[in-house]
């Protein structure tokens, strides 16, 4: 448990939302210090609970993406739900959720409803398409988005149809621009009274004044994707380029790639600079490459990228992964082993600046202890600030929250299988 004071002490967040997305942006807050007030439904809680489950009841998913949160179950389509939460929107800074565009509406609890509780709240919004435009009533899991913005088309090799990746990556950047949204809109909050407090004497309320449409952050999954696709569109629009999958490497880029040692594991080699390619070529004895007048630029050496690659891997596949990084680090070329997670936990780097956390974690059923979790990024201070807790038990905070609201728990048959989505009212990302 830190004591230090965190950027974000005394900021107050309401979290509406399952799966990755919202959450992710949510345990962003959290970790630097804001209070994030889960809400979950009774019974169920969030679905996340149930993914990749090893053993017992709650999965070490959710409980890293919900580190350093409070958990309240109540059920928002019940009055006492409702009651709940708007009192806790009066209490709060942020409002985070990710259900599909019109279901805090359907509850009562829509942005007309918060902004008259509180007039300053900040709405954070994560659906699959955004808040408006002709494809935003439709649902859609991350995975269909990363389809619309370009990059599943580019991920996989050139002769097999699209895959993805290992990781949720549309709901985690989805969730990345929801929480720098979240502080840029605190950010403009402060400046806006400190403002209007050297203009005192025009007496303006600054949050009444301003419209909540001015006071939200609409994320779309899809568009999130879109953001980091570099010059996929202006290269099309400008000279009719359409890019393909090119497996290991990067379109226009050589050599570059991902190259299997001797032993079974691999390693990243980026020799696309012109000068390091050319130490790269002497490092693995193959200087006529180096000096070969046709491969001094990327744009040539890309021409001839499978004779490259041809030539590193037979290097590579001879020495094993740590002597293949040792060379190269001594020639100046950038590489490094691609890791498995036994890897990770005995990086040094990672543990040198508290990336590798040790905490005792509840299945449900039984206490693990020293398990490893990733720790909070970015860094400041030197090195990674320490976890405070990890993804709560459900409800565990029901009854303190409530008491602090100075509300009573609804009764459990009131709650009834309700909870914050329903079959036609799922978030919209997975």
């Amino acid at each position: 448990m830190t004591t230090r004071r965190l950027p974000l002490t005394g900021v107050r967040v309401l979290e509406l939302g399952n799966y990755i997305a919202a959450p992710t942006a949510g345990r962003m807050l959290a970790d630097f210090g804001a209070e994030v007030i889960k809400v979950e439904r009774p019974g169920t809680g969030d679905e996340l609970r149930n993914w990749r489950l090893k053993a017992g009841t709650t999965s070490m998913l959710y409980r890293t993406i919900n580190r350093n949160k409070k958990s309240v179950t109540l059920d928002l389509r019940s009055e006492a739900g409702r009651d709940a939460v708007l009192e806790l929107v009066r209490r709060s800074d942020i409002v985070l959720e990710n259900f599909r565009p019109g279901t805090l509406e359907k509850w009562g609890i829509g942005p007309e409803v918060l902004d008259e509780v509180n007039p300053e709240i900040i709405l954070v919004r994560i659906s699959a398409f955004g808040q408006t435009g002709p494809l935003s009533a439709r649902p859609g899991f991350a995975a269909v988005a990363e389809g619309y913005s370009g990059f599943r088309e580019l991920v996989g090799d050139p002769d097999r149809p699209p895959v993805r990746v290992g990781i949720s990556i549309g709901d985690s950047i989805a969730g990345m621009q929801a929480a720098f949204g979240a502080v840029m809109m605190l950010f403009d909050r402060q400046r806006q009274r400190i403002h209007g407090a050297a203009e005192a004497v025009t007496g303006k309320d600054i949050g009444s004044d301003e419209p909540l449409a001015d006071r939200t952050v609409d994320v779309a999954l899809n568009e999130a994707m879109f953001s980091v696709m570099e010059s996929l569109v202006p290269d099309y629009s400008a000279f009719g380029e359409v890019r393909t999958r090119t497996g290991g490497r990067m379109e226009g880029i050589a050599p570059s790639n991902g190259y299997l040692c001797a032993g079974g594991k691999s390693v990243v080699i980026a020799g696309n600079g012109d000068g390091i390619f050319t130490r790269l070529m002497t490092a693995i004895g193959r200087p006529d490459l180096g000096d070969d007048p046709d491969l001094q630029t990327n744009a040539g050496r890309w021409e001839r990228r499978d004779e490259l690659d041809e030539a590193i891997g037979a290097w590579c596949a001879v020495r094993e992964v740590d002597e293949v990084v040792a060379v190269l680090e001594d020639a100046g070329v950038p590489a490094g082993p691609i890791y498995t997670a036994e890897d990770l936990v005995t990086d040094e780097q990672l543990r040198a600046r508290n990336m590798i956390q040790q905490l005792d974690v509840s299945t449900g059923e039984e206490i693990l202890a020293d398990v490893a979790f990733p720790g909070i990024t970015p860094v400041i201070g030197g090195a990674s600030i320490p976890i405070d807790h990890l993804g709560p038990d459900l409800g565990e905070h029901t009854a303190e929250v409530l008491a602090w609201l100075g509300l009573s728990d609804p009764d459990e048959e009131e709650a009834g299988d309700g909870g914050t989505a329903s079959a036609d009212e799922e978030p919209t990302e997975e």
